[in-house]
């Protein structure tokens, strides 16, 4: 804590809820072009947004696309439409799974970059300017400390918060030691390595996959098989995008090259699962696949924490 003029107590940081969707930054001029973290126009999968603009002068802001079930996000119903390209699917989608645009920091105002300025300044101007409309707003921050503000989350069912230092630039395309995340549930990004075939109802599709995570050098290590949390078209979608990456040699090579019944694959298709704990050997226990995250690359893999 700071105390300011009169001994009142000034928090060193802001607390916004950490949102279960896919971060975007918005260019938003006469027209609007969102750009995922890894740099890809997605503006098209989102026609919803598309009223963020005209403005004058023109603004550039960062946030987090999501959609919004009983007042919370839910990343499963975001899924289908992350990697989605048909206009009349979008359109189709657009109809029945809005998304909404969380817009939670403000990084230029026209020709003026604003990203050498404090957090809190920053968030300041971002209200004045009061973005709000059919399906993007400002989200309110948490009421601080750290402990009272994750409670308030876990009440709103929220992943968790993010903690950011008030006098704090922002980073592009970098993670801030300044912005610390705090999860209720524990979720993990994956590299799929290989899958199984399935038996039952699943005979002849994929009935796991086999996951890996990065240590702290940026090698991947196994992290064990995901089996569960699989729609129909979520394993017809995953079958078509891991055919071609398929290879005889397992990635990691401590995992032999014979282990029956794996089909190998490049390390280059990122998704994420739900897990109770790590177990002591470093494996995902009771993982649940949430869906694949085709907004992020390799590097940008968060390495775990809490893991043997």
């Amino acid at each position: 804590m700071l105390r300011g003029p009169g001994d009142v107590v000034v928090q060193r940081r802001a607390y916004e809820v950490k949102y279960d969707g896919v971060r975007a930054i918005a260019y938003i001029d006469e027209q609007l072009r969102l750009e995922s973290r890894n740099g890809n126009d997605i503006t098209v999968a989102w026609p919803e947004l598309a009223g963020l603009a005209p403005v004058e002068p023109g603004f550039v802001v960062d946030g987090e696309i999501v959609i919004e079930h009983a007042g919370r996000s839910s990343f499963q119903a975001l899924a289908p439409r992350m990697h989605q390209r048909n206009p009349a699917t979008i359109r189709a989608l657009a109809e029945t799974s809005p998304a909404t645009y969380l817009i939670f920091d403000l990084l230029h105002i026209g020709d003026r970059s604003l990203i050498e300025l404090p957090y809190a300044q920053r968030r300041e101007l971002l209200e004045r300017i009061g973005l709000a409309g059919p399906h993007w707003r400002i989200p309110h921050l948490l009421p601080g400390p750290a402990a009272a503000a994750l409670e308030v989350s876990k009440e709103l069912g929220a992943e968790g918060i993010v903690c950011k230092r008030r006098d704090s630039w922002y980073l592009p395309g970098q993670r801030s030691p300044a912005w610390i995340k705090i999860k209720n549930v524990s979720h993990q990004e994956v590299v799929v390595i290989g899958w199984k075939s399935g038996s039952g109802r699943r005979a002849g599709q994929i009935g796991s996959l086999l996951v890996a995570v990065p240590d702290d050098r940026g090698s991947l290590e196994y992290a064990g098989s995901v089996g569960t949390g699989f729609t129909a078209a979520m394993l017809t979608d995953l079958r078509e995008r891991l055919a071609p990456l398929q290879q005889s040699d397992p990635p990691i090579p401590s995992l032999g090259r014979t282990s029956d019944g794996v089909a190998w694959v490049r390390p280059a298709l990122i998704g994420e699962v739900a897990f109770t704990e790590w177990t002591s050997d470093g494996r995902l226990r009771h993982p649940s696949w949430r869906g694949l995250r085709l907004d992020k690359d390799l590097d940008e893999i968060e390495t775990p924490t809490g893991r043997p």
